[in-house]
């Protein structure tokens, strides 16, 4: 790069950006962002696909910093990325897909709390550094080292605006129940990622509930769209509740597995309404690990084929609002773990 050369005009050229300016990564910036992790720079994290291109501590923490990150969100990035190289959650398959999804991240623990990670009002959108930069991070490096770049690795039709980044933590302050990484067995004291293949965000108003029953009738009924994949295939699916709607589950007297357990036998389909439009095949159906009969009009299809495969959480603001991720075409099965810090 030349002298007269503009540093950001530079990268925005490149294949090597979101299309957003990058911060520019020096050999200085470099040093500062790998002082976040204490982990040798050689240290191989794995190969991201399709390109396999490896990714090293010291190019994760180049891409941190291209992304805008603090070095204290270093431990967040690795420890993320090392979840999504986990077989089980097909990166290989999402980085091609038509499909508009995008790996989620729900970080639980004091550590996120610590490096103000955000799950308040807004926790989806812009105006937070740690949500904003930690989730661009894993995209440039899925665009850099992986080479899922549209037109090129990646046939996604439309994309999604968790492209660009998607990473959230719970609202803990405002919820009525232990978080997500606790009803897995974890500690509170735990620093934990969940990382789930979803599209962007389905908000469903309801300002009417003042019961459970009626509120977690509305919410099933959007977790079972016809035209989602989890009707049609074995799929993730992340419920994030505002406060005030998981606030009157609570005062009905229902805890988080309560909710959990609702939601997983109330959301879904008969065989007869999944027939008049969507991805209904009979050998789909078929192929369900649950038992089906689709030639029974009236039989009962869940959209959660496994409650394993339902992340319950609280996150967002005050007012009468949840939103619903709906996931993959069954390819990839979340995961989680802890992270080292």
């Amino acid at each position: 790069m030349t002298a007269a050369m503009d540093e950001f005009e530079f990268f925005l050229e490149k294949e090597w950006s979101d299309g957003l300016p990058v911060v520019t990564p020096t050999e200085e910036r470099v040093q500062r962002m790998l002082k976040g992790a204490r982990r040798d720079p050689d240290e191989v994290i794995g190969r991201i696909p399709p390109a396999m291109e490896t990714a090293t501590v010291r190019t994760v923490a180049i891409h941190a910093l291209m992304a805008g990150c603090r070095p204290e969100y270093l431990p967040v990035v690795l420890g993320a990325l090392s979840l999504m190289l986990r077989e089980e959650f097909n990166m290989n398959g999402v980085q091609g897909t038509m499909h508009g999804v995008a790996p989620l991240m729900i970080v639980n623990g004091p550590y996120a709390q610590k490096i103000s990670l955000h799950g308040g009002n807004g926790c989806f959108g812009p105006g937070f550094r740690a949500n904003a930069s930690i989730g661009r991070a894993i995209r440039l490096m899925m665009m850099n080292l992986g080479g899922g770049i549209p037109g090129v690795a990646s046939a996604t039709i439309f994309a999604t605006p968790l492209r660009y980044t998607a990473c959230i933590m719970e609202n803990s302050e405002r919820s009525p129940w232990a978080s997500l990484a606790v009803s897995r067995g974890y500690s509170p004291g735990d620093n934990v990622i969940t990382c789930a293949m979803v599209e962007s965000p389905r908000l469903c108003f309801d300002d009417v509930s003042e019961d459970a029953g009626r509120l977690l009738t509305g919410l099933a009924t959007s977790m079972a769209d016809i035209c989602s994949w989890n009707m049609h295939a074995r799929s993730d699916m992340v419920v994030a509740m505002g406060p005030q709607h998981a606030a009157i589950c609570a005062k009905s007297g229902m805890s988080r597995d309560d909710v959990h357990r609702r939601l997983c036998e109330t959301a879904g389909r008969k065989v007869r309404e999944l027939k008049v439009g969507g991805n209904w095949r009979r050998e789909r159906a078929l192929a369900f690990p649950i038992a089906v009969d689709p030639d029974d009009d009236e039989f009962f299809i869940p959209a959660i084929k496994d409650p394993r495969d339902l992340h319950l959480i609280v996150a967002g603001g005050w007012g009468p609002c949840t939103a619903i991720c709906h996931g993959w075409s069954g390819g990839s099965r979340a995961v989680h773990g802890t992270y080292q810090v």
